[in-house]
């Protein structure tokens, strides 16, 4: 399907990512560390070029900042969606003029709440997690910046959820789709996303380099032979097409046909 079969922003949206990709990969091949940073690299989490990328593009509202930073203090986060990945994904959610969103994977809600502020005052985001513990580090957050009733939080395994959204007639009515919780499930995730997804809605998936295993995925790892196995079939899927970013983790962007 021609692209311009789909909305004018989307497409102009695809054509940007697809620049931003290659000059990624350009970039990597002069800089590997760009690609698979490590503190020590040059794209390492602390490193002068990633400072210096988050000063002149970060725009952060100042309750995104507080959770950040209550969130970088648990001993699992490390786990939360870099802040600039977040910004991408809440531009692209305004971009396309979303009103319904699903996050699978929620953490302490940092991703949820960045796109639930750009949402309309009667948009929604239906956040899925199996682990209310981490959410309600954000829950209070989420009510100060005044956008808690956006976000629908459902503590059930996320496939339960969708299907259950699949069950009561939402297929094609959501907007946008961010799937980043555990890896062994993602192809099924991503397969009840592109359902419930419209055509011209977009579907992000995080965590597509899993920290550089999928170039060799061990027998016994099976995160890394899942996203391996999905990459490749992301790669073929007719029904989409994809911008694989080297940003964070790596997070490939599905834009329904």
């Amino acid at each position: 399907m021609p692209l311009l079969s789909v909305p004018k922003e989307v497409a102009v949206g695809t054509a940007m990512l697809g620049v931003a990709f290659v000059t990624g990969m350009l970039a990597g091949k002069r800089y590997p560390s760009l690609l698979f940073g490590t503190p020590s690299g040059m794209m390492g989490k602390n490193s002068p070029l990633r400072r210096y990328i988050l000063d002149h593009s970060l725009r952060e509202h100042p309750i995104l900042k507080k959770l950040r930073l209550l969130t970088a203090d648990l001993p699992w986060g490390r786990m939360m969606v870099s802040c600039e990945q977040a910004q991408l994904m809440a531009n692209l959610v305004k971009l396309i003029k979303a009103k319904k969103v699903i996050e699978v994977g929620v953490f302490t809600g940092y991703n949820a709440l960045n796109m639930a502020l750009v949402l309309p005052d009667n948009g929604r985001v239906v956040a899925c997690d199996i682990n209310e513990d981490y959410a309600k580090v954000g829950k209070p957050l989420w009510k100060e910046a005044g956008v808690d009733h956006k976000i629908d939080l459902r503590i059930k395994p996320a496939i339960q959820t969708l299907d259950e959204l699949l069950a009561n007639g939402e297929a094609e009515t959501f907007d946008f789709a961010f799937i980043d919780a555990d890896k062994e499930n993602y192809n099924e995730y991503y397969e009840k996303c592109l359902r419930l997804i419209k055509k011209g809605g977009i579907i992000a998936i995080d965590n597509v380099f899993w920290n550089g295993k999928v170039l060799n995925p061990r027998k016994g790892d099976l995160a890394a032979q899942t996203i391996h196995r999905l990459n490749e079939k992301l790669l073929r899927d007719a029904r989409v097409n994809i911008s694989m970013l080297p940003m964070g983790d790596g997070v490939t962007l599905a834009f329904k046909l």
